[in-house]
């Protein structure tokens, strides 16, 4: 069986591998509905396209002890001349398991971390939205703030002085600065709750591990993990492509043209492979806090993550005296970091 499935309503077609007899219907998104219609079917393979809806139906199909397939949208076959997109086609083209890529499915407790996680990027960018709406509401009216980094104590206390003379302007002002009150304990909360997980939880001995690289924060790590799940089904080589930190290709023939990166995959995993990727640039030194986070794992993990520190600093440096550009020299050490995340994370 294939199914298309979406929020309203879900198209399903059904193939007999005996007779060849296909039947098509038009179901509910109930999971009660969609599992009778397939139980009546007899001894059946589904499977259905990755997508919004989550992966509520896998598990309803798996616990029924149906087999049940998740596949990867971006790999499924479709002809270049297939010009024709309707639910049932899509259903039926789902109908050959066999040449269907599926995706790993989360545990029901990777998926809430993942949640979590993802709400705490959602909250950094907003808080992000909300600072730069206030510091151009000031910036208009000439105020300028130079008593060094911004969104410290120091600039509150700032803030909180500010006077206009229009009476307007004060709302306004007003309404930006509580937008950046609110998000910002928003994000404490989410961090906090973030932090409890990632040291008692599945994930704490990755995380752990993860850490031991410069430029990996409990945060970072912990999001790391929850977004990879499963690093074994990876590896040092194929994981950069998963953060899609791999060059694009057009190859014919003899010649060969790779432009810039392919920029599939996980966005939210590229991003914080390029935030850490970054800290590579400077001088390594083993701060307290680097040390601090050695202390708790083992000996082999701090060795093999300072050896990768020590080269990553020195890979950064050999694109100096290359002139290259330093967008483009982070995006190669984000993805060799990516291979290094990927080895401390499958150590035993």
């Amino acid at each position: 069986m294939g199914l298309d499935v979406h929020a309203r309503s879900v198209a399903a077609a059904a193939i007999d591998g005996v007779t060849g007899e296909l039947r098509r219907a038009r179901l509910t998104p109930s999971h009660d509905h969609i599992r009778s219609w397939i139980e009546q079917e007899g001894p059946v393979a589904v499977a259905y396209e990755a997508g919004p809806t989550g992966f509520g139906l896998y598990r309803e199909l798996t616990a029924a002890r149906i087999r049940c397939l998740v596949a990867a949208p971006s790999k499924s076959q479709r002809p270049s001349a297939d010009r024709v997109k309707t639910d049932a086609r899509d259903a039926a083209r789902l109908l050959r398991l066999g040449e269907v890529t599926p995706v790993s499915v989360p545990s029901i407790g990777q998926e809430a971390a993942r949640d979590l996680v993802r709400a705490r990027e959602d909250a950094r960018a907003d808080l992000m939205r909300v600072r730069h709406r206030l510091s151009k509401l000031l910036l208009r009216h000439g105020i300028v703030y130079s008593g060094g980094r911004t969104w410290t104590g120091a600039h509150d206390a700032w803030l909180r002085r500010q006077h206009f003379d229009s009476p307007a302007t004060p709302a306004a002002f007003e309404s930006d600065y509580e937008a950046v009150l609110a998000i910002t304990a928003r994000r404490d909360r989410l961090d906090k709750a973030i932090t409890e997980m990632a040291t008692d939880s599945e994930f704490t001995a990755v995380v752990r591990r993860l850490c031991c690289l410069h430029g990996v924060s409990l945060l970072t790590g912990f999001a790391l993990a929850v977004e990879i799940g499963d690093w074994h089904r990876f590896t040092g080589a194929s994981i950069g492509s998963f953060a899609g930190l791999v060059p694009s290709e057009y190859s014919s023939g003899t010649t060969r043209v790779q432009g810039s990166i392919t920029n599939t995959g996980n966005t939210h995993l590229r991003r914080l492979l390029g935030e850490a990727a970054w800290h590579h640039r400077a001088r390594y030194t083993i701060g307290n806090g680097l040390r601090a986070r050695w202390e708790l794992t083992p000996a082999a993990a701090q060795h093999r993550a300072d050896t990768r520190n020590r080269r990553l600093h020195e890979r950064w440096v050999t694109f100096n005296p290359r002139r290259k550009r330093p967008a483009i020299a982070n995006v190669g050490i984000a993805r060799e970091l990516a291979g290094w995340c990927w080895s401390l994370a499958v150590m035993d």
